[in-house]
This record gives C-alpha cells, structure tokens and sequence, in this order.
C-alpha cells in the first residue's frame, strides 16, 4: 500500500453487519476510521518513528479486515441503516403537588435506557453517553458510544446499551465492547436479552431474535407496528406492539397468543406472571403471561410513556406524557399523582421504596416513593432535591476495538495467575470459541466478541459462567495471549 487512503467495507449476510474501515496514512501518522455505513464511525490516530514504519503498520491493520472479509469499496455506495429517534412531548404536569425528589442528574440529551440494581444507577440518553451513579447521588463512571442508546437491559450480571447503531454493547467490563450486531434493515426500537438471546422490536412491527453467537435465529411480523415492546422469559417473547400484545414460544415456531390493547403500546414491564403494556391511551393493562387475559387496567391522565412494579406487582407506577407519575396498587386503585418536577418519565424502575426515572430533559431522576415522603409531598412538605454534578476528573470509556494483549501467563492450560484460558478454533467457515482450562466442558462454545476472534489465537478472561442454553458466558476482562 502506498500513502494515502484505503477504503474497505463489509457486509455480512443472515442479518449481520454492515461496515466501514478506511486507513489513512500521512506522513509518519496512520488515522483509522471505522463504524457502522452511514455514521461517522470512530477516529483513532497513531505516530510511529518513520514513514515505512507507518505504512507497514497500515497494511498490517488492512490485512487483518481483509481476512476478516473487508474489501475494497466505493464510499456513499450503500445507505446508511434506517433509524427511527423516539420523537416525544412533554406537556407541563397537572399534578398539584410535586414528587419528593432526593437527587437529580442532568445528562445533557433526554434519556431512554435506565437500569437500577443494588450497586448503582445506569442511565443512557441519546447522545451515546452511559452513566453510572450512586445510590447517594455520585457519578462514578461515563461511557460514550457511538450513537444514541435506544435502553438499557441487564442479563443477568451482565448489562447491554442497544445503541441507534445497531450495536449491542456489553458494559460489564472495565471498557465496553461489540457484543450484537443488529441487521442493517432492522429499524430498532426495544431490546431484551435473556440468558444471552437477544431479541429486538422494530418499527414495522417485527421481532428479530438472536443467539449468543450473534447469529440470526428466528423472526416474526406481528399485527401492529411500531413496536416499543419486547420482554422475554423462559416460556415466551411478549411483543408489544400498535396492535396489542403477542406472545410468542421461545424457539419462535408458534403464536401463544394474543391480546389487543386499549391503545398501542409504548412501554412494557414484566413480573413473573405477568406483562404490564403502558398505552397511548392513558393506561396501563396487566396481562396474564399463561393466557394474554387482561387482569387489571391502571388508568391515568394522558398517554402512557413508561411503567415499571413494585417486587411482585404490588404497586404499578407509570409516567405520563404531562409530566407526571402515578402509583397504583395491584387491583388498579390510584394511590398518588405527583409531578416530576421537570420532564416525562421515558423509562423508570423501583428498588426499595426509590421510583428511579429518566426524563425528556434528560436527567435520571430518584424519588422517595416510601408512604411518609409522599404523604408529606401531597402536603406540600419535600426535600430540597441535589443536582449532581460530573467532576472533571471522571475519565471516559470508549468501546474496544482491540482487545488487550498479555505475555503467555500459562503453564500448559492452567493460567498461573488466575483466570480461564480460551481458544479460537476454526469450524467450517465460522469460528467458535472453546475453553481450554480444566474442569470446564471442553464441548462448549463460548460467547465472544466476533470482531476479536482470530482462528488459532488464545485468550485470558477473568471467569466464565455456564448459561442454560448449553454454553459459557465471559465475565470480566479479556486479554490476548501474545
């Protein structure tokens, strides 16, 4: 390769990726920009001591996309994916009193991916930024993707940004990497994955469903569209969509059933036996996992934009599109109404006696939903809320584009200082990943990012689990061995 510009692409058939590697090289510098068609993509530039040095290191990155299945393309040839931006109102709340809010984080972009679990707050917003916080209002870690987080889902240990994209990223490890790549012709809406299935609604109304390969399984077209729900157990899909609720077996071979709405749904929740569907038309309905039979409606004030229970579905919360949110018990009597004292409530989850939201202006939002606060809050008593600030000092994460390496810590398939040693082997014209280490099931495939595998070379991760579909799950860092 002489100085100058190599431009690669590569698009994968069964519903895989469809992407872009240019290599520039000027001088002694080698910049690489690389992404989804349509995108910006990513920059990264690197120096080197001399020009050979720097073209040797250009044609060392454009050999490995070619045998990767990269080649040379024309730019602008192929259109970017369809992506669809959540477009919402928020009309002021008509609630007379305020929600007591304990603390408030501004992300800068309105916010659509939550999750709350016993460590911390994790909010994305549409500007590709992934925040941690505490409990007590710090933040403690930023990530930033490459396009805006559509949700936030936990698998699990493991917790994944569905991005505009059409990436799915794992943000379990210290750096996020490539974990799902989303057909190109899939216009994202909702995801879910559970027990490393990844499954996805989109505009049309479809559900596309994918193994922990990040290969295609199965699809469906359900009868509505515009589909902003999609929950998974281990005995169902349930597909939120403009025409209701359908539920679907996990294999995709059959229709459970279905149930229509008292309006499209924009939202949904699951509990253990049942599915909450959050509506354009001012409720909240309660179906019945085993049958699809509505059990309850939650009625409230204008149209639905987020719900989420209690443990068991005790109480129901939902947010509307006036800046409010409410709080039912289980038979559908309104308890509370309170404004949020800022936007709607785009997504939202409880945990202990907190209603945690995020908002059209973008702030992730913690509320003490316990009886006395509110008591005290429809009196006109509530706490003077803290705006959290982001310290300077906070570094920034990035997705891993290569993975880190490591000089060969083994003894045989023993690593000697700790961790489960990993091979890729070549099968057919995929490669899978096996563990070599002891004592696990030498049969079993491993979950694995795809853009880092490389046929023959080994790798270190911290643990891997067993997941119930027959294969292991990587948790923590991953290091190659050099």
């Amino acid at each position: 390769m002489s100085a100058g510009e190599t431009y690669l692409e590569l698009s994968e058939d069964g519903g895989g990726a469809h992407k872009f590697y240019e290599v520039t090289v000027a001088g002694t510098s080698v910049t690489v920009r690389y992404g989804r068609i349509g995108t910006d993509g990513q920059v990264k530039t690197s120096a080197f001591a001399t020009v050979e040095k720097a073209r040797a290191a250009a044609d060392r990155k454009i050999a490995e996309k070619v045998r990767k299945g990269y080649a040379p393309a024309v730019r602008g040839g192929r259109a970017a994916r369809p992506v669809t931006r959540r477009q919402v109102t928020s009309a002021p709340s008509t609630a007379r009193s305020v929600a007591p809010v304990l603390w408030r984080f501004r992300t800068g972009a309105s916010a659509f991916g939550i999750h709350i679990d016993a460590d911390r707050c994790w909010v994305g917003n549409q500007n590709g930024d992934v925040y941690t916080v505490s409990h007590g209002g710090e933040v403690l870690s930023h990530f930033r993707l490459p396009d805006g987080v559509k949700c936030l889902v936990a698998d699990d240990f493991w917790i994944y940004a569905g991005c505009d994209d059409g990436t799915v990223y794992d943000l379990s490890a210290k750096l996020p990497f490539a974990a799902y790549e989303i057909s190109d012709d899939v216009d994202i809406f909702w995801l879910d994955i559970h027990e490393g299935v990844l499954n996805v609604s989109d505009r049309s109304g479809g559900l596309t469903v994918i193994d922990h390969e990040d290969q295609f399984q199965w699809s469906r077209s359900s009868g509505g569209d515009h589909a902003w729900m999609v929950r998974r157990d281990d005995r169902a899909v349930y597909h939120g969509h403009g025409g209701g609720v359908t539920a679907y077996t996990p294999d995709g071979s059959g229709e459970l059933w279905h149930q229509p709405t008292m309006g499209a749904v924009l939202f949904g929740w699951q509990e253990r036996d049942a599915v909450y569907a959050g509506t354009g038309r001012r409720v909240v309905q309660r179906l019945s996992k085993k049958s699809g039979r509505i059990k309850a409606t939650y009625t409230c004030d204008a149209a639905v934009y987020s719900c989420a229970t209690a443990p068991g579905g005790r109480y129901v919360f939902a947010g509307d599109a006036q800046s409010s949110v409410y709080c039912f018990d289980e038979e559908g009597t309104r308890l509370w109404k309170l404004g949020t004292g800022g936007g709607s409530a785009l997504s939202m989850q409880y945990l202990d006696e907190k209603l945690y939201i995020v908002t059209t202006d973008g702030s992730l939002v913690c509320i003490d939903a316990s009886d006395a606060a509110v008591a005290a809050a429809r009196s006109g008593s509530v706490p003077a809320a803290v705006d959290v600030k982001l310290s300077a000092a906070l570094p920034t994460y990035t997705p891993a584009t290569e993975v880190a390496t490591v000089a060969a810590p083994v003894r045989g398939a023993v690593v000697t200082g700790g961790g489960v040693l990993v091979e890729c082997v070549q099968e057919g014209g995929r490669m899978r990943m096996r563990v070599l280490t002891e004592g696990y099931d030498q049969g079993w495939n491993v979950q694995f990012p795809r853009h880092i595998r490389q046929a023959g070379a080994r790798y270190v991760v911290d643990a891997v689990h067993p997941a119930s579909g027959g294969f292991y799950r990587v948790r923590g860092e991953i290091r190659r061995l050099v």
